[in-house]
């Protein structure tokens, strides 16, 4: 069992960059599937696909972080995340999901940015896991449209 001054941590990378993502978001872990387009779109959201009934929405990570896309391999991943326990779901693509990892809070440096700054509020930190820096992932600004609150 977890200390209650720690957290567990997915690791997912993108551009051979490592990123954590608080594991209570997590939904489900899918191999990547056919996604359906959906006209007039952010050029971040990729299009809906259907999970056990439930269409659910799916962005490029990438894309979302501005971030150079590239073709994706076999590794690659959706991350199904809930920013709210009872929200609906979005699905992340990701390169690769590496492993769940548990961080102390002493190895957790908050991130300071300016409240006018969209892209900077996608950080909730940066995680020290023996010599790797993490980026922690802040999940509900990252589902959230830019400018608004509302979600993908």
């Amino acid at each position: 069992m977890a200390a209650l001054d720690s957290k567990q941590y997915i690791i997912a990378y993108l551009n051979q960059q490592p990123f954590g993502i608080d594991i209570k978001y997590i939904d489900n872990i899918i191999v990547l599937q056919g996604i359906t387009r959906v006209p007039k779109a952010q050029a971040y959201f990729k299009g809906v696909i259907n999970l056990r009934g439930e269409i659910v929405p799916v962005m490029s990570l990438r894309g979302r972080l501005e971030l150079p896309e590239s073709e994706y391999t076999s590794k690659a991943r959706i991350i199904i995340v809930r920013p709210e326990p009872q929200s609906a779901p979005v699905g992340i693509i990701v390169d690769e999901v590496k492993e769940v990892i548990t961080l102390e809070a002493d190895a957790i440096e908050k991130m300071n940015y300016d409240e006018s700054d969209i892209k900077g509020s996608f950080s909730t930190g940066v995680g020290k896991y023996g010599s790797e820096l993490i980026n922690l992932l802040n999940i509900p600004a990252i589902i959230a449209d830019k400018g608004s609150n509302e979600l993908v």
